[in-house]
């Protein structure tokens, strides 16, 4: 049982943290004495409490300016919760998506240079699971790869770009594909791919934003190339539908 002087602590503790995600207080971070004046306590104990967080990976401290942020154990425990909730809120749109193609598809992300599906729902012809959950995948060569970066600035674009061309050993002559094709994303708003990723395959994505208005994980489909190819654009088309359905789940709301 939690006692009230433990409740109390907690409390206390958490005052702190929350100040610090404050949005004018996020990026610089604040010293004690600074966190002190603001919540009116005591300088001693605010930076007692600061060790704690801090020894606990929920406070980190600038080693030159002093001055405390959110450390990276509340930022991994955001994005788990956020993942979570986003997999969980998709799975019916991904059903309703299955039943209109009767094809797989899947909830993707974007990490690093890779592309990890959360979540994938198969229909009931496929008689065996295809094991791509947890699975990551280069996104450049994905069509969930280049809907996760399509909002992206030209030059950090182009930089991403670059830097895996450079370290997969791939010709430069690709960057300018690649630029294109996310071009072209923009214009229609789903992207397409045939036979990039693996030979026989093809696939559409289109993308999940939320409540910021942020690209935050794509809806992908992928079948055979026998099966899907001739019904590509139509599968963008209803893919894109489902995606903004789902957008609007999460909080998202075109201006």
């Amino acid at each position: 049982m939690t006692t009230p002087q433990a409740s109390a602590g907690l409390r206390r503790d958490l005052e702190i943290v929350d100040l610090l995600a404050q949005p004018e207080h996020a990026h610089g971070g604040l010293g004690v004495t600074r966190i002190a004046e603001l919540l009116g306590r005591e300088k001693s104990q605010v930076s007692r409490a600061l060790r704690g967080l801090e020894a606990e990976g929920m406070v980190e401290r600038d080693p030159e300016s002093l001055a405390y942020r959110l450390g990276w154990r509340l930022y991994a425990m955001a994005a788990r919760t956020a993942e979570a909730r986003l997999t969980h809120v998709a799975a019916p749109y991904l059903r309703r998506l299955v039943a209109s193609l009767n094809e797989t598809a899947h909830l993707c992300v974007l990490r690093g240079s890779g592309v990890l599906t959360l979540l994938s729902v198969a229909p009931s012809h496929a008689f065996r699971a295809l094991g791509w959950e947890g699975v990551t995948v280069p996104a450049p060569l994905t069509s969930a790869g280049r809907v996760l970066v399509s909002d992206w600035a030209p030059d950090t674009l182009r930089a991403w770009a670059t830097t895996w061309l450079q370290e997969t050993n791939r010709p430069a002559a690709l960057l300018d594909h690649l630029l294109a094709q996310v071009a072209a994303i923009r214009n229609r708003g789903f992207a397409a791919v045939d036979e990039e990723f693996e030979v026989g395959l093809v696939g559409v994505s289109a993308p999940v934003r939320d409540f910021r208005g942020l690209i935050v994980a794509a809806i992908n489909v992928s079948a055979p190339k026998a099966r899907l190819g001739p019904h590509l654009d139509e599968a963008g088309r209803r893919t894109l539908t489902i995606a903004r359905e789902l957008s609007t789940a999460l909080g998202y709301s075109p201006r």
